[in-house]
């Protein structure tokens, strides 16, 4: 599930700087994050996106939240619901909440649609 929403390239990378301080720490979230609750079925791939990018506005988790754009995109979430998501988040999170959420968001999709134009087969997919 872990490659599925953040990609082959995160989880290489992660899996790339395990030491022999964190490496508990990465089995930890490997395990429960990844295998135990993301893939429940009462809750979509889809919606634990949407879910996990309100959290982190919320919770100012800048990184986090970048890849989970990434990621919500990759579970079939569109851009206009990332905005949607962004302008709610700014009644129940707050509007420096939100203004990052957007501006870190206009980033990943810039990142993505250069990533994708040289692929046919994926281009446009960050427009939706």
């Amino acid at each position: 599930m872990r490659r599925t929403v953040l990609g082959d390239e995160h989880v290489d990378r992660a899996q790339a700087r395990l030491t022999e301080f964190n490496d508990l720490f990465q089995d930890f979230i490997t395990r429960y994050a990844w295998g135990e609750v993301w893939t429940r079925p009462e809750l979509s791939p889809r919606v634990r996106s949407l879910v996990t990018l309100a959290l982190l506005i919320a919770l100012n988790r800048e990184a986090e939240f970048r890849l989970h754009v990434k990621g919500a995109l990759r579970n079939g979430v569109t851009v206009p619901e990332l905005k949607e998501l962004f302008l709610h988040s700014a009644v129940y999170c707050g509007l420096p909440a939100a203004n990052a959420a957007y501006q870190r968001a206009e980033e990943v999709l810039r990142e993505v649609n250069a990533g994708s134009a040289g692929n046919a087969g994926n281009a446009g997919s960050a427009e939706r």
